[in-house]
């Protein structure tokens, strides 16, 4: 197995196919990248934007051009030498249209005789399968009957053999599913769902055969060459991640393997799992966080109202186990039989330290969490012991398994979909796989993490943006330079708040952020981020139990702040934006050159200021980088300005260096810079390559610039790959140009 030297994420949909995909790979060869990476291409519910909600895993999705479009874009790479990366999601499978999943739809019409019954996780000892889909249970009598289906509104559903004759209501009460009122999902379905989401039903990927159905299709286009690289999605779902993974490995041997497994700070990969690393969210919190001055955070603390960041998170989590998972916690309960096991069960789910343990390898995390709720809940503590004695005498046992697989449902619910846009102190913290409590990561901790990458993970994907990050690369690099004027942004937070605030603290402090990073910023794309954050953060209204008037107030706040000129919220951001331009380099140019394989989400070679989903799924203009990129190839050195030419710069300089000369990218050295702002730089050697990167550049500026500090050489001649100029060891010479270097040895 190869890694690829680099990889582009391409989100692909109905109106960005196959076909406009094999369009842009003369590009991509041109800037570098080693490998295509993209989303999801198996057939998936019927206009879907993002392709996780697969529904027939057979085939490649007709809507991006099907099999023969498929073929054609992986000819075209093969042909361009560059391998071809896909996503793929074997947790669960959408069930929103039921006719659009074969299988489901067999299930829903033949019940425990379908040849597909055991695809699915479905607990068939509570009868018929609850389908949540009615605006309440009465809506049973609006039903109709149309041929060999039960219609409600645009709803589906199969008629079983036999069952015919009747009213609709009588039909419906004969089916092998029942029909109900949609509240009652949260707390009475009876199959695995993905998260909170009973539209994506959970797959038995465990079971050999369903394993051999769901990934056949995949594991073929890999046997052909024309899939050189897997990224599996949300392995924490699985029964058995790590028996998944090592089937996965030799069904496909000779494919590079990365998982998105989003690791705590600290947490390393079971080191059982035959992959080549995680998709670098861990990367992304080493890299982002040394461009934040941990300075900053009294201030930032102070003007959020000093909030104690665990308190939040817990009763985040709270929330998800008492509100929205309460059907898991039931049914994990009922495998113990205490009267109070789904308390005790909810306890422990709080208090787990990572998203899951990984038993028995990872008994440390589940024992964290066993010690954490006795001492909390003394009352529970009988029942904890029963469930830690039945977890540990049967780590592959259903009540383990289950245990397992909710976890990390619960963390990822209540903390990355609920705290991070309750605890809103510092935003460009509020990242997956980040810990928003710590201001920042410390130089010492990037090289540490860097180290034991090379040495243990070299062909792990590292990353700054993907489609799951609350905010891009690029606006959590202008965020970061918050924190090194935190008196001066809470002072103007404090008097723009005092004119147009937002009757909700977190959410005023976080809408504030929003619009300095991502500035300029339509009055659409801020109103519907910020009604998606209002959302996800539960205090004032929820997806499901609406405050219309406090939502109204949020939907009218952009085009109010946007229309009062008076604020002065441009010139603030033309104060911060250059600093965050350096940041931008460079964290880019540590990315792209740093152990590991860098991944380039889409249209980010440019400044990108994106939100969470969908905002980040917004369509990239290639005719525009192929033009600065024409440039660039003609010798053009562009200006640090809004183009952000400068950043496709770097990205097509360092990727090209990695696929043409892989050699320099080998090995990882720290190297020291000396005088009175080394603290500003950071710097590492390679083989034969050196990396400098400016951090903290307000401070470094306010101190009289790098003054007589010196990165002091290896021996030998050196060269500026972005410049193609010779390179010097003082700093202010090194970078008088871009605040990064790129330097290779000889000419």
């Amino acid at each position: 197995m190869t890694p690829p030297s680099s990889t582009y994420r391409l989100q692909l949909r109905p109106e960005f196919t196959f076909t406009d995909a094999a369009a842009q790979v003369g590009y991509l060869r041109r800037l570098g990248v080693g490998a295509l990476y993209a989303s999801p291409v198996l057939d998936a519910t019927p206009g879907s934007t993002h392709g996780y909600d697969v529904v027939d895993p057979t085939r490649a999705r007709p809507e991006l051009g099907g099999e023969e479009a498929r073929k054609a874009l992986a000819a075209k790479l093969r042909e361009a030498g560059l391998g071809f990366v896909v996503d793929i999601v074997p947790n669960h499978m959408s069930v929103e249209v039921a006719k659009a999943n074969p299988w489901w739809w067999d299930v829903l019409r033949n019940g425990r005789e379908s040849a597909y019954a055991g695809h699915f996780d479905i607990d068939w000892s509570r009868g018929r399968i609850l389908l949540p889909v009615l605006g309440d249970d009465d809506a049973v009598a609006e039903l109709k009957v149309e041929g060999e289906e039960l219609v409600y509104y645009d709803h589906r559903f199969p008629i079983a053999r036999g069952t015919e004759g009747g009213t609709p209501q009588e039909v419906h009460d004969r089916q092998h599913y029942e029909l109900v009122g949609w509240r009652r999902g949260n707390a009475e379905l009876n199959y695995r769902r993905f998260f909170d989401i009973t539209t994506l039903a959970a797959v038995r990927v465990e079971v050999p055969e369903v394993f051999a159905d769901t990934h056949g299709e995949v594991l073929r286009w890999v046997a052909d060459g024309d899939v050189t690289g897997l990224r599996v999605d949300h392995p924490d779902g699985l029964a058995d991640p790590g028996g998944y993974m090592r089937r996965l490995r030799e069904a496909a041997p000779g494919a590079w393997l990365v998982v998105e497994k989003i690791l705590h700070p600290g947490e390393d990969l079971p080191q059982s799992w035959p992959v080549d690393g995680t998709t670098g969210y861990d990367a992304l919190r080493e890299i982002a966080g040394i461009f934040v001055d941990p300075a900053g955070a009294p201030r930032f603390s102070l003007l959020a109202g000093s909030p104690d960041y665990r308190a939040v998170e817990e009763e985040a989590r709270r929330l998800v186990t008492d509100t929205i998972l309460v059907a898991e916690m039931r049914r994990i309960g009922a495998l113990v039989g205490a009267p109070d096991a789904p308390a005790a069960v909810a306890e422990l789910m709080i208090a787990f330290p990572v998203y899951r343990s990984y038993l028995p390898e990872g008994g440390d995390h589940w024992a964290q969490a066993v010690a954490r709720v006795k001492a909390k809940r003394p009352d529970l503590a009988s029942t904890v012991d029963v469930i830690d004695r039945q977890v540990r005498a049967d780590p592959d046992g259903e009540l383990a398994t289950r245990f397992q697989q909710t976890s990390g449902m619960v963390v990822a619910k209540g903390t990355e979909d609920t705290t991070f846009y309750r605890y809103t102190r510092f935003a460009a913290l509020n990242e997956v796989g980040g810990s928003p409590e710590d201001f920042g990561t410390s130089v010492e901790e990037f090289y540490a993490s860097a180290t034991a990458r090379e040495a243990g993970w070299p062909a792990a994907m590292t990353t700054l943006t993907t489609h799951d990050t609350k905010r891009s690369e690029d606006v959590r690099a202008r965020l970061a330079v918050l924190s090194e004027l935190p008196d001066d942004f809470a002072d103007a937070v404090e008097e723009w708040t005092g004119k147009h605030g937002i009757d909700e603290p977190s959410l005023n402090l976080l809408a504030w952020q929003t619009l300095v990073g991502a500035w300029p910023i339509s009055a659409d794309r801020l109103r519907d981020y910020l009604d998606k954050a209002a959302k996800e953060a539960k205090i004032r209204t929820t997806w499901t139990d609406h405050d219309e008037a406090f939502e109204a107030a949020v939907a009218a706040w952009p085009e109010q702040v946007l229309g009062d000129t008076t604020l002065g919220v441009a010139e603030f951001v033309e104060r911060i934006k250059g600093p965050g331009w350096s940041n931008s380099l460079g964290q880019k140019l540590i990315q792209l050159t740093a152990p590991g394989v860098p991944d380039v989400y889409q249209g980010t070679e440019l400044w990108d200021f994106s939100l969470v989903d969908p905002d980040n799924r917004r369509p990239v203009d290639y005719a525009l980088r192929r033009e600065v990129l024409d440039r660039i190839e003609a010798g053009e050195l562009p200006e640090v300005d809004e183009t952000g030419a400068a950043k496709l710069l770097v990205v097509h300089r360092a990727l090209t260096l990695r696929r043409d000369h892989p050699e320099l990218f080998r090995g990882y050295k720290r190297l020291h810079a000396e005088g009175p702002a080394a603290e500003h730089a950071v710097a590492f050697e390679r083989n034969g390559l050196i990396v400098v990167a400016t951090r903290l550049p307000v401070g470094l500026a306010a101190a009289g610039g790098w003054r007589e500090t010196v990165l002091p050489l290896p021996p030998g001649e050196w060269t500026d790959v972005l410049t193609g100029t010779a390179a010097v060891g003082e700093l202010s010479g090194l970078l008088s140009r871009y605040p990064v270097a790129l330097l290779v040895r000889g000419d």
